[in-house]
């Protein structure tokens, strides 16, 4: 099931209820949906109850327990306070009764402002013409990596035992959405493994804990058909839990938002 299509559920329930779909398994994570994916369906709720359109300046997940595929689950989504300048909204993601997703969105419209620092980092990857990454192994890899392309440049395969715990590469939908959104954004985000994982020599379970992005707004329109590059660092990792941060790139080579993750692993 293309992305398009699960948000358009969210987007045809647009009320005061709360929103009820299901996912297939083909966008699955182990035994949960797709964290990414997720994050975007709440995501599409908080936005779709703003009585004026804003800019996402951050967006805040804490993921506390798995969303089964194939089973019906709610979004529940609620504006705390919308301001004349800054809007806050919540949303959250229940099944069988349990908070498996809980997400916070801040809204900041644009100002005029004295301050203006421009981010001089960049990167020099150079964009694929394919995809590249691990193929399809069971129980190994992940599903939801059917719908989205990646091309690694730089870093480690998960689970190769690497001294490396840095990655870099691009993203894109294997087929592209009608219109890239914050939403779609959201779920390319949140589709490369944890850095950390190349370090180990064999598979062990790892789930993100918490997950902000922080989204800055180029003036070039963003293509649907374009490659995003992501460069991921690790800061700190000890007692089995990561602090990552990544940076990712429009095709122009702009920064359009900053990651940042904490990964538990159980090896």
């Amino acid at each position: 099931m293309h992305i398009d299509q699960l948000l358009s559920q969210i987007d045809s329930q647009n009320d005061n209820q709360a929103i009820q779909l299901s996912v297939t398994n083909d966008w699955a994570q182990g035994r949960t949906l797709f964290g990414g994916l997720s994050a975007s369906l709440a995501y599409r709720a908080i936005e779709n109850k703003l009585t004026a359109p804003r800019m996402l300046r951050s967006f805040n997940t804490s993921f506390i327990g798995p969303i089964y595929p194939d089973k019906d689950f709610t979004v529940e989504a609620e504006i705390l306070r919308e301001g004349r300048n800054a809007t806050q909204a919540v949303a959250r993601i229940i099944q069988d009764g349990n908070t498996a997703v809980m997400c916070q969105a801040a809204f900041g419209v644009g100002r005029a402002s004295k301050i203006a620092v421009q981010d001089r980092r960049k990167h020099h990857m150079v964009a694929p013409s394919k995809a590249n990454f691990i193929p399809q192994i069971p129980k190994v890899t992940p599903k939801f990596l059917r719908n989205i392309d990646l091309a690694k440049c730089d870093g480690g395969w998960p689970f190769t035992g690497r001294k490396s715990h840095h990655v870099g590469g691009w993203m894109r939908f294997k087929t592209p959405p009608a219109q890239l959104t914050n939403a779609h954004l959201i779920a390319l985000i949140d589709a490369w493994p944890p850095t950390v994982l190349q370090m180990l020599r064999w598979p062990a379970p790892a789930s993100t804990m918490s997950w902000n992005v922080e989204f800055i707004h180029p003036h070039r329109p963003m293509s649907p058909e374009n490659w995003f590059a992501y460069q991921a660092h690790t800061r700190q990792a000890a007692d089995g839990y990561g602090h990552t941060e990544a940076d990712i790139y429009d095709s122009y080579g702009e920064l359009v938002a900053i990651s940042r993750q904490v990964v538990a692993v159980f090896d």
